[in-house]
């Protein structure tokens, strides 16, 4: 029987860096990159203009991701996700998706302070200006307020990086 593939996800606040780094993970893996953003944007064009619509459209499409991951883990494919684990409710849900199929897991937790973020950020709008409405410091400051590093007892593979590497 071919072991199943290994699941690398991400956590790190909003600008940390998150879908730069798994898009290289991906490529260095030869794992399958799913990206929450393109998914949301593919499914509903145009319909996520709060931060609440993005909770409620993005718990829409949980289950379905779920299984579409478990099947690529189950034939031993790595899988790469930008989908954010950046609270114990959202680890859990990553954690509970490879232990139901048996697959090996690794969480790379992003561990940079808020001005290493709000730099990024900036950095970003300059680079993607159709980001602006939503790359600033409020939402930032707002969707930060929500963040949870990972602690020991959730029992989850965690690689941290400080932003100094």
């Amino acid at each position: 029987m071919k072991p199943s593939g290994t699941l690398y996800f991400f956590c790190g606040k909003m600008g940390a860096g998150k879908s730069t780094k798994s898009k290289q993970m991906a490529i260095d893996k030869h794992a399958v990159l799913l990206s929450e953003d393109e998914w949301l944007s593919s499914l509903y064009p145009n319909q996520i203009g709060s931060f609440e619509d993005y909770l409620k459209f993005s718990a829409q499409i949980k289950p379905l991701v779920k299984k579409h991951v478990q099947n690529i883990l189950s034939v031993g494919t790595d899988v790469v996700m930008d989908f954010p684990a950046n609270t114990q409710k959202q680890r859990k849900w990553f954690l509970d998706m490879v232990l139901d199929v048996n697959a090996s897991h690794q969480l790379i937790f992003l561990n940079l302070n808020n001005e290493q973020c709000l730099r990024q950020i900036a950095q970003r709008r300059n680079e993607q200006p159709e980001r602006a409405d939503f790359d600033t410091e409020a939402v930032f400051t707002h969707v930060t307020n929500f963040f949870e590093a990972p602690e020991a007892f959730e029992g989850l593979n965690i690689l941290e990086f400080s932003g100094k590497e």
